[in-house]
């Protein structure tokens, strides 16, 4: 099983100048799921059946949070890639994969402030090409500036999502309320595209990981 998050993760601290302190750093943590040994969760992971594939471009240090849930979409969709954002200078796989005809690639994102003709509310394939749902993954604030300002994702129609719940994430504090963290959109998103089967997995693992995250939060403020 391939976490494309993981592999971005170890590209990055080994090619790292000095070493990225994440909160909690001190805490023995399981390499792969990044919670505390004690509280991993990676005996219960199990990828699902899909037929669309998904791109988490993470904002520069995103892919070294221990709270950032990008990666937990990539444990369960087997056809994962993720790539650290860059204004000018993309990754040349993240060009070659948006431009890949076997793929249909949907930058997800809120309809606000996106020219109204990109803008689609539902998944319609076409000529047999696999749906490729772009996360810009990152705070909203990264978020909002990453669709601003890469012009590689111009061309891309932009797959809006209405939450139809307040989110649940509670792992890192939104501005707002109705902002949901990037799993949380995924499991929509992969509904919405009749991946079923991802999306339920998805949600179980998510409620999975933010249990023993925040498990793990309590434990270290009651210590």
């Amino acid at each position: 099983m391939t976490n494309s998050v993981l592999k971005l993760r170890a590209q990055q601290i080994a090619m790292a100048k000095r070493e990225y302190k994440a909160r909690g750093s001190k805490l023995s943590r399981c390499e792969s799921c990044l919670l505390a040994e004690s509280l991993c969760i990676c005996d219960g992971v199990e990828q699902a059946q899909c037929e669309s594939a998904v791109c988490m471009l993470m904002y520069h240090n995103e892919s070294f949070k221990p709270s950032n849930t990008g990666r937990l979409i990539a444990d369960i969709v087997p056809d994962n890639y993720a790539f650290r954002w860059d204004r000018t200078d993309p990754d040349e796989a993240l060009l070659a994969l948006i431009a890949n005809p076997d793929y249909q690639p949907f930058v997800v994102f809120p309809s606000e402030g996106i020219e109204p003709l990109r803008v689609c509310t539902s998944v319609e394939r076409h000529d047999g090409k696999k749906p490729l749902f772009i996360f810009l993954d990152g705070t909203w604030r990264e978020a909002k500036k990453m669709i601003r300002k890469s012009p590689y994702l111009d061309g891309l129609p932009v797959l809006s999502i209405a939450p139809e719940r307040l989110s649940d994430y509670r792992l890192r504090v939104a501005p707002h309320a109705h902002q949901l963290g990037t799993a949380e959109v995924a499991i929509m998103v992969l509904a919405l595209a009749g991946e079923h089967q991802a999306a339920l997995k998805l949600e179980e693992h998510f409620i999975a990981f933010r249990g023993a995250y925040l498990k793990g939060k309590r434990s270290k403020l009651d210590a």
